[in-house]
């Protein structure tokens, strides 16, 4: 039987093969269950757990058997943390929650544009509009960018397995809003008196 390289070894196919040719059964990894190296052995069950890519490549064993591979997810960034790629799913989510973020953005520049250009003027107050327009404009631009730097860090955080670092920006958004209604109640008041 040819010499196969250690990381053909690794692989469930060939880990049977090695042991039986180890242990002098048949070529086809056809070896009795019963003896150390078989088929059917603990040994053998080992080598199949560490041929799955599924532990080692989660925990980054050794290269060999699908783990650490120096990629870019994979690098000693220089501040002493290690950071590793994270499950696919938690980027995912991450990055809706990215998206979210932009589309409430979006939706308080058009709700600012919609209120100066649609909302017909408050009676005896023309600058009516703009003092409700303008904070939700300015805010969803804030906003827009709010998320993308709340983005970077929660991926950071979720690279080094550290916990997700808190966000202003809920709070910052019901303040707004609340301020805005608060704004509007006056200025519709107001109107009535001024009538």
């Amino acid at each position: 039987m040819p010499r196969t390289s250690p990381d053909h070894l690794r692989s469930a196919g060939e880990s049977g093969r090695a042991a039986g040719a180890e242990d002098g059964s048949a070529e086809d990894g056809s070896a009795d269950p019963g003896r150390p190296g078989g088929a059917g052995s603990a040994d053998d069950d080992r080598s199949r757990h560490d041929a799955g890519a599924g532990d080692d490549a989660v925990t980054g064993g050794d290269a060999g058997a699908g783990g650490d591979t120096g990629g870019p997810g994979d690098a000693d960034r220089g501040d002493g943390l290690e950071e590793r790629e994270p499950d696919a799913r938690f980027t995912f989510a991450n990055e809706r929650t990215f998206l979210a973020w932009n589309r409430t953005a979006l939706a308080l520049v058009v709700a600012g544009l919609a209120i100066v250009q649609l909302l017909p003027p408050f009676p005896g107050l023309p600058w009516g509009r703009h003092l409700l327009a303008v904070p939700l404009i300015t805010f969803g631009a804030v906003l827009a960018v709010g998320s993308f730097v709340e983005w970077g860090r929660n991926q950071r955080a979720l690279r080094r397995g550290e916990p997700l670092p808190g966000s202003p920006l809920p709070r910052l958004l019901a303040v707004l809003i609340a301020v805005v209604a608060v704004v509007a109640a006056f200025l519709v008041l107001l109107s009535l008196a001024l009538k």
